[in-house]
């Protein structure tokens, strides 16, 4: 088998990935753009907000939907690039946040080939809603790649989902130990862990809260 043909493979294999993990928002994106603007940046992010980056930072937004997060850190004088592997949101999100600037991606987890194939380093990597689309595998290469991502003294902060799957989604149970577990596997230290209820108002449904920074060198 040649070179080109296992990239292809792979490649092939990557997609299928997205794919899968993605199922179910490009046709409801109307509807989940309208349900992610309902509520504020502030909001969704009370229980950290006190450590986003107080000055103008390189900033990562990983399954940016909307674009809501990404324009609202825009704002605040960061440079932030907004992933998000969804076709139809992404479009949504250039539209609707057109005055902020924004570099809109499209790739996504585990690999996040295209951003790490541009050899760039980031202050603040952000994850809402996402961890919880990718299998045990895919967490575990999610994680050395954020890790990969991340500037010395950057933070990942990321959101766990805790609650029953919506019909034609792709989710999966996840912890805060296993997802600590992780990070420390990669050389990341857990500097905030906190629990909340949902900003959407699911009486179901419980979010905890992550923040990891690289391990200090002795």
């Amino acid at each position: 088998m040649n070179s080109d043909t296992t990239s292809e493979q792979s490649h092939s294999m990557a997609t299928m990935a997205t794919m899968a993990t993605t199922a179910g928002y490009g046709e409801a994106a109307a509807a989940l753009v309208e349900q992610y603007e309902s509520v504020t940046f502030e909001e969704v992010h009370r229980e950290v907000l006190q450590l986003f980056p107080s000055r103008p930072a390189s900033v990562l937004d990983i399954g940016a939907g909307s674009g809501r997060d990404a324009a609202a850190l825009a704002a605040r004088g960061h440079r932030v690039v907004a992933v998000e592997p969804t076709a139809e949101l992404r479009a949504l999100g250039r539209r609707i946040h057109a005055d902020q600037d924004i570099e809109w991606v499209d790739d996504a987890l585990p690999e996040l080939t295209v951003v790490r194939g541009q050899e760039r380093r980031f202050d603040l990597i952000l994850l809402t809603a996402v961890w919880m689309h990718l299998d045990a595998g895919q967490r575990s290469a999610a994680m050395a790649a954020l890790a990969g991502l991340l500037a010395t003294d950057g933070q990942v902060i990321l959101s766990l989902r805790h609650g029953p799957v919506p019909e034609g989604r792709r989710m999966f149970p996840v912890s805060a130990h296993e997802t600590i577990d992780l990070s420390r596997a990669c050389g990341l230290d857990v500097v905030h862990c906190s629990e909340r209820d949902d900003p959407h108002g699911r009486r179901a449904v419980t979010w905890t809260y992550l923040a990891l920074r690289p391990t200090p060198q002795s």
